[in-house]
């Protein structure tokens, strides 16, 4: 797993943050910083990081009870409230949450595409010329590619191929997936390419 930090001199945001370095802990103190979560399972180290630094946390928002008894055909008592993630945030109270979805742009400068779940994005930030992915893309040993396995029922690779291509008219870079990579443009072009 991997995750990232991007710092413009002025904001650093990090992204997925999992054993962030103590040099950027260090740096948050002289940045407006935020947190991101790519999906709300990435949470990994942000509350320990809410709670060092009181940054917001931009995250999708978690499966509701609904959409696992829907999707997934759980019984309203195996669904309970929904997904557990981001709780501490969301529930609790414990930091600002500033939920948003696909088709958003954020604050610093990122625009979120559709992953394959309403809540896994897909992230163009434009300084960087860097396309961050969450879950959606990936390496698991054979380069980056849509990961299919994860998929939820009826959804097709192509669907998400298609979803995402826009990201071919941007002036990409880099891909920073948080399973494997780096990776350069080819390798997206060659991950979004029809099957």
């Amino acid at each position: 797993m991997s995750s990232y930090a991007i710092d413009d001199g002025e904001r650093l945001q990090l992204v997925d943050p999992l054993n962030v370095p103590s040099e950027l802990v260090d740096l948050a103190a002289d940045r407006e910083t935020a947190i991101v979560l790519t999906a709300p399972w990435h949470e990994r180290d942000a509350e320990s990081l809410v709670q060092r630094l009181g940054v917001p946390v931009y995250t999708p928002l978690p499966d509701s009870a609904q959409f696992l008894m829907d999707t997934y055909g759980l019984t309203a008592e195996q669904a309970g409230d929904g997904s557990p993630d981001v709780v501490w945030l969301l529930r609790e109270g414990k930091g600002e949450a500033r939920p948003y979805s696909s088709g958003d742009r954020l604050p610093f400068g990122a625009d979120v595409f559709p992953g394959h779940k309403t809540n896994d994005t897909v992230h163009w930030v434009e300084s960087q010329r860097a396309v961050i992915s969450g879950d959606t893309l990936v390496d698991f040993g054979e380069g980056l590619e849509i990961n299919e396995r994860w998929l939820r029922p009826g959804v097709m690779r192509e669907e998400i191929a298609e979803g995402l291509r826009p990201l071919l008219e941007l002036p990409v870079e880099h891909v920073l997936a948080t399973h494997g990579g780096p990776f350069d443009r080819a390798a997206l072009e060659r991950a979004l390419s029809p099957s």
